[in-house]
């Protein structure tokens, strides 16, 4: 590790360390004016999980498994793709992958924003509670699978299964989509839409599609009904 003389910036060296030892040394070096530069991730799994603090963690190569999982307060750069589970569980905080992402991006956060600028494998956003999951590329099949809260941008295309058994968490698609899931519906975004998407494509620097498309819940499947036995056995 290396501290500048101002102490606005450190070098956090992966190499072969054990990665516990170093999100020991990430968290103890957070703080709201510094940067934290990770060398050599290696693709390692599980990178700064459980960072509880404010701080900004650039990574200087691509993450494994489950980087910036269980995500409280920091926001987190990837200069490269990551693997399954990106930024699963966030409570708050930011999480930017330059590269691509896998599986399960986004996975039941509650909070925060997850910015992925390449493309997104299968069940981008499963189970979301809330926070803003952005997918300047296209996104594989099952996106948004029961989300319960929260809003999933998809610039490209979308896989099958979009949005399949989603409660109240609100999709929208800038290109093709390969087939909705049970109970998805189109509906037009509204002027509010418009403004919340405005605002966090100009944040992160993102071009607007020409068209977005809203998908939200029928809400056929919300409360079962033994008259609708069939919808059920269709849905399973």
């Amino acid at each position: 590790m290396t501290v500048s003389a101002e102490g606005t910036s450190v070098v956090v060296e992966v190499g072969d360390r054990p990665i516990r030892d170093v999100n020991r040394e990430i968290r103890s070096l957070l703080d709201p004016g510094r940067t934290i530069t990770v060398r050599h991730p290696g693709a390692h799994h599980n990178i700064g999980v459980a960072l509880l603090a404010p701080g900004r963690v650039v990574l200087e190569g691509s993450a494994g498994y489950y980087c910036g999982g269980m995500n409280d307060g920091a926001t987190i750069e990837i200069r490269g793709s990551a693997g399954w589970g990106v930024a699963e569980g966030m409570l708050s905080g930011t999480v930017i992958v330059d590269g691509n992402a896998g599986s399960s991006a986004a996975a039941s956060i509650r909070g925060g924003e997850v910015v992925v600028r390449g493309d997104c494998a299968a069940r981008a956003g499963v189970s979301m509670k809330g926070g803003l999951l952005l997918i300047a590329g296209n996104a594989g099949y099952m996106t948004g699978f029961m989300a319960q809260k929260g809003v999933i941008v998809i610039c490209g295309n979308a896989g099958e299964a979009l949005a399949d058994s989603m409660y109240e968490g609100v999709v929208f698609v800038g290109g093709e989509i390969a087939a909705l899931g049970n109970d998805a519906v189109i509906e037009a975004p509204t002027a509010d839409d418009e403004l919340k998407l405005a605002d966090a494509f100009t944040r992160h620097g993102i071009a607007r599609p020409a068209r977005l498309r809203k998908i939200v819940a029928g809400r056929e499947l919300w409360n079962f009904e033994h008259s609708e036995l069939e919808t059920w056995r269709h849905a399973l």
